[in-house]
């Protein structure tokens, strides 16, 4: 009753935008959720092998890491609104296309053209719930952020699954597919009408006025070294999470032959537990500082990925991967809170999109490898292999991230404050 209470009150002091755009980001996380479950079949039913997979994964990758500098920069300078509205607008255009087009050419460009559009709403988001928020509600903020794109992430991975295999039953395979795609790309687009309706106040000036002779990376230092810090740490985890993550389905399909309804099921159970560690975040703050928090929460996790990665069973690789996927992913809020509390506010989209960059990077790099390891050694041993790697990584992504912020770990105060000021 006490935890129900206390994010009650939370969500009572958030403001219009912010309620909006948590709309927003439901209805995009669904169709997305949609796409991440059911596109690897799409690839597959089209006749393509693992490394046409490994190829989009990588590419919509890749353009993300090419443009999210630039797009914080102009995130900074333009406003949040107006690149998530052209964002939002673009991705969702690009997802109809990729549900109609079969060159493997047309599926490697507009794979592309999905990590360029929607680096414009990534970049844009965290920043927007800062600056709509005062700094004692962000832990609890970022939490129920995430934890609702997770959910919605949920719904969105389980329908697809469902959808597909429902109208399999009077089309064939790859007409099911596609139109469940339809369906996510559709959310995704609705997603229009609650960003349309947020309010931007842009201050006339930008930042205080320049001193002569000082330049911009003087006097942006300390959030210079902030961001770049943050950036190892992600680039480790993220290099790890780019070996197996999206290949979830494909490693349920191939190992133990599960249906797309029962991954779907996996999938969206994994998320659902995500979310719920997200909301149970806060409280791990208030009682080990955000830096533990984040670090033993990621340390926890390791044992369920190698569970995951060398049994046979399909209900313990299932276990591990509910477990591994809550843990692990229950930092990221944390960490998040922390960065945006550390950075100077003209600096907060440049560095969500660096911190991003560099975790899009990790996939972009990684994707291939891992479809090669698993094309040369099988469902079995290909599978054991990227995930035993990717625990080595995690582990030392989180070792860094102790070693480096543990100074930081004194801020607990930001979560016991929770009646609206």
């Amino acid at each position: 009753m006490a935890l129900y209470n206390e994010w009650a009150e939370q969500i009572k002091g958030y403001n219009r935008n912010i309620k909006l755009t948590f709309f927003a980001n439901i209805l995009t996380q669904i169709g997305l959720g949609i796409f991440m479950v059911i596109y690897n079949f799409y690839i597959r039913e089209l006749g393509f092998n693992e490394l046409v997979n490994g190829k989009v994964i990588s590419m919509t990758s890749l353009a993300t890491a090419l443009v999210l500098i630039p797009a914080g920069i102009m995130s900074d300078k333009v406003g949040r609104k107006k690149l998530m509205l052209y964002g939002a607008m673009s991705t969702g255009v690009i997802l109809f296309a990729r549900s109609m087009v079969e060159a493997q050419s047309l599926l490697v460009l507009f794979a592309f053209g999905t990590g360029l559009a929607s680096a414009f709403i990534q970049v844009s988001i965290i920043p927007w719930l800062a600056e709509n928020s005062r700094s004692e509600q962000r832990v609890h903020l970022f939490s129920i952020h995430f934890a609702t794109m997770t959910a919605a992430n949920v719904i969105g991975s389980l329908f697809g699954g469902i959808m597909t295999d429902l109208f399999a039953m009077i089309v064939p395979d790859l007409d099911s597919i596609r139109y469940t795609l339809f369906i996510g790309a559709f959310l995704f687009l609705s997603a229009l009408l609650p960003i349309m309706k947020l309010v931007e106040k842009r201050p006339i000036t930008q930042g205080q006025p320049k001193s002569k002779g000082t330049s911009w990376a003087i006097t942006h230092k300390g959030s210079i070294k902030i961001i770049l810090l943050f950036a190892v740490a992600q680039l480790m985890i993220g290099f790890g999470a780019g070996l197996v993550i999206p290949y979830l389905n494909l490693y349920f399909a191939d190992r133990f032959m599960a249906s797309n309804s029962l991954i779907g099921l996996v999938i969206s159970l994994g998320q659902g537990a995500t979310a719920l560690a997200m909301i149970i975040g806060p409280m791990v703050v208030r009682r080990l500082g955000e830096v533990k928090a984040v670090v033993i929460l990621q340390l926890m996790s390791l044992p369920f990925l190698l569970l995951t990665a060398y049994t046979q069973q399909f209900w313990l690789a299932a276990l591990g991967f509910l477990f591994r996927q809550a843990l692990m992913n229950a930092g990221n809020p944390i960490q998040m809170s922390l960065m945006m509390s550390k950075v100077d506010d003209s600096m907060k989209g440049l560095a969500n999109s660096v911190n991003q960059m560099v975790f899009n990077l990790g996939w972009a790099i990684m994707g291939p490898v891992s479809t090669g390891i698993v094309l040369k050694y099988g469902s079995y041993w290909g599978y054991a292999t990227v995930f035993t790697i990717t625990a080595g990584l995690y582990l030392i992504g989180s070792t860094y991230f102790f070693i480096v912020f543990k100074s930081m770990n004194k801020t607990k105060t930001a979560i016991v404050k929770t009646k609206p000021a």
